[in-house]
């Protein structure tokens, strides 16, 4: 027996103690009842507890078995802070118990209205007040929309984060930028091979993507299975690597799945997305086409299976390779290691050496497939890059389709390039893109295969979910059982059901410079009227005693109208501020805060009046 057990318990012939006698209820209850109790009093009595069978004495009383929780009973709680209605920005944690995980943390890059900002990550509030149960950060693959927004979440809290091997390194360089990759903890997972977190037991499935190493993930739970697809097409004729792991995902089909949480992106598209080696067979067309110039590539810095592919045609056609842009040269340094990209001897230069080898043999790759401001492509088109000088014995493939947004800075790009007498190609005009996101057929391929209970459709625009929510429902699954959910919905599903309850924090954050969620709705209000109609500072000196005006006042203005064009304009305004300030000097008005408002709303309305615009107004009074 333990030393720490110190109750032991009787043994089986040991006699029990008698039990104390129970206190006797009071009989003197009072002879008026209330109206309730004369109700209730009325109702027909419950019958009488028959007297137990005393126990022989000795003999314990029986254990009562177990009651075991039935299959379903502990429910699922999803709660996706990211990634729908939108693209990009991808978070979703799951919750059983005590125990979270969380699947994949992204970010997005900002529309054209968020003046000055650099990205946009989801809101960490939730993961924040949880950080004691979140077991760990589990990755599908290394777009930025998946991991971008990692270092930010590892700055608040410190959790594990499980990925394949190419996902690892991509996310390493990434770390190493913020400071975060010694304290941060990285577990490498290979498709197929399950792993456990709390209650969680996680397997990576295979999916094909247009980059290696993606993985969806199947996470087994009390209440069931849950699928989540990641971003994935089906890809029969791969470049590297398995295609999408269709036999697993049947395989917990036949068993039953509770959920499935699948790729919408291309939900609007019909029929099958197309093999990545279709853009190698257009690339031999282009390259033979390109005879004697110098072939310049924009792509994805992480799309390592389209840098291979030119790597070998590049080879095939005896040209170096150089890489221009930072991501595009850390991420194909990291490939080269892990052995994710192959090049012979000799065929990969740096890029201050392409102008030592004559045009016919050189390929450059680079970033700004985007039309990037300060990609390297975009420098490349206003003639500010520092190596590269784009003309005529140029030819410019730009092999990406653009991100919905981002169609008038790839315009522009492109624009650029051909007025300095490059020849463009873009997705446009010749196959040299395909998505990596899979088409209506193959989600319903996914869809039979896992035959869910319920279906949440992720990752897409409201009107890709909506898409694919009604290709769901032409299979046959129930529309009380399909659910297109918003950031920040608390979702639980179980055996018995699916509920929506009361939504969490989640929402956007603005990154801009080091500075991360200062930059709110206001300061970007203010940016927005900045950019429409400008800015008008009022300068004046006065006595703080007396009111006088002792310098002043005058006018600055910036984005509003040229001063040297508009003297009359500025001297008018400067006498409409004077009256004011007179006046409240009249009325003894000392309250500057009162002042500078009657100062801004007279500037504000005589502006309108003259030049029907509205610019910001700031008065500046200096008390002396």
């Amino acid at each position: 027996m333990s030393e720490n057990n110190t109750h032991a318990a009787p043994a089986a012939d040991a006699p029990r103690k008698p039990r104390a006698p129970r206190a006797r209820r009071p009989q003197n209850r009072p002879a008026e009842k209330s109206a309730a109790n004369k109700t209730a009093s009325a109702a027909p009595e419950a019958p009488a507890r028959q007297p137990r069978k005393p126990r022989p004495q000795g003999q314990q009383r029986p254990r009562r078995a177990p009651q075991r929780r039935k299959p379903g009973a502990v429910p699922v709680t999803i709660y996706p802070l990211g990634g729908l209605g939108e693209v990009g920005k991808n978070l979703t944690v799951y919750e059983c118990g005590e125990d979270m995980i969380v699947v994949d943390c992204g970010l997005v890059f900002p529309d054209s209205d968020m003046f000055g900002v650099d990205l946009v990550i989801p809101d960490f509030t939730f993961l924040v007040q949880n950080k004691d149960r979140i077991r760990g950060l589990i990755i599908t693959h290394g777009h930025e929309d998946h991991i971008g927004a990692i270092p930010y979440l590892l700055k608040q809290i410190n959790i594990p984060i499980y990925a394949t091997r190419l996902t690892l390194g991509l996310l390493g360089n990434k770390l190493e930028e913020h400071g975060l990759r010694g304290s941060t903890r990285m577990v490498e997972v290979q498709p197929r091979q399950k792993f456990s977190l709390g209650c969680f037991t996680i397997e990576p499935i295979s999916v094909n993507h247009s980059i290696p190493d993606a993985v969806g993930y199947a996470i087994e739970c009390p209440a069931g299975v849950i699928i989540q697809t990641g971003d994935f097409k089906i890809d029969y004729t791969p470049i590297s690597g398995a295609t999408t792991d269709l036999a697993t995902i049947a395989e917990y089909g036949k068993k039953g799945v509770l959920a499935l949480l699948s790729d919408s992106t291309n939900a609007e598209r019909p029929g099958f997305t197309a093999s990545e080696r279709k853009v190698g067979q257009s690339f031999e067309n282009l390259f033979v086409r390109a005879g004697k110039k110098r072939i310049i590539i924009a792509t994805f810095a992480s799309n390592i299976y389209r840098i291979q592919q030119i790597i070998d045609m590049a080879v095939e056609h005896g040209r170096k390779v150089a890489v221009s842009g930072r991501s595009m040269v850390n991420n194909t340094a990291m490939a080269l290691e892990l052995g994710y990209l192959h090049a012979p001897e000799g065929v990969l230069i740096d890029i201050e050496q392409i102008n030592k080898f004559p045009p016919e043999q050189i390929v450059l790759i680079t970033t700004g497939s985007q039309g990037e401001p300060l990609s390297a492509l975009s420098r490349m088109s206003s003639a500010s890059h520092r190596n590269v000088r784009v003309g005529d014995g140029d030819f410019i493939i730009i092999s990406a389709t653009p991100i919905p947004g981002n169609e008038k800075m790839v315009t522009k790009v492109v624009n650029g390039l051909l007025k300095l007498g490059a020849e463009v190609i873009y997705e446009s005009m010749y196959d040299v893109h395909v998505s990596g996101h899979a088409c209506q057929e193959e989600q319903k391929l996914i869809l039979k295969l896992a035959d869910p209970k319920f279906f949440l459709p992720v990752h897409g625009e409201y009107k890709h979910l909506k898409k694919h929510a009604m290709t769901a429902a032409s299979l046959g699954i129930p529309s009380d059982r399909i659910l297109i959910a918003e950031i920040g919905d608390s979702i639980t599903l179980s055996q018995d059901g699916i509920r929506v309850g009361e939504p969490v924090p989640a929402g956007s954050v603005m990154v801009d410079g080091l500075g991360v969620g200062d930059v709110g709705n206001v300061v970007l209000r203010d940016r927005r009227h900045l950019s429409q109609d400008g800015l008008v500072i009022i300068v004046a000196t006065v006595n703080a005693r007396t009111g006088e005006i002792l310098a002043g006042p005058d006018i600055v203005s910036r984005g509003f109208v040229y001063v040297r064009e508009s003297e009359k304009l500025i001297d008018d305004a400067c006498d409409q501020v004077r009256q004011v300030l007179e006046k409240c000097r009249a009325e003894h008005v000392r309250d500057w805060n009162s002042v500078k408002t009657r100062v801004r709303e007279a500037a504000s309305a005589f502006m309108y009046r003259r030049t029907r615009r509205s610019p910001m107004i700031l008065p500046i009074l200096m008390e002396v």
